[in-house]
């Protein structure tokens, strides 16, 4: 991503999210975790996880605790091959 690509965030908002994603996704980097597998894993938990426990779906606790068996989407076992 360069400077440019700022431009098509349409608002300053929108830009805020959009580095708070980047920065989720270097930090899986940083830590050796794919990016896919956390942001679906955290997506579908979520849901049901105490939000007094948010830290733990940070990805350096997460790769500790969730990353042996991280919850897959239904197009995970599509995709995946037999």
């Amino acid at each position: 991503m360069g400077r440019k690509a700022w431009l098509f965030c349409w608002t300053e908002l929108g830009a805020e999210h959009v580095g708070i994603i980047q920065s989720l996704i270097s930090t899986c980097k940083l830590h050796d975790i794919d990016p896919y597998t956390y942001l679906t894993d955290v997506l579908l938990r979520v849901n049901e996880h105490p939000a007094s426990r948010v830290l733990e779906l940070t990805p350096r606790v997460w790769k500790e605790q969730f990353a042996d068996q991280p919850l897959r989407s239904d197009l995970y076992r599509e995709m995946k091959p037999q």
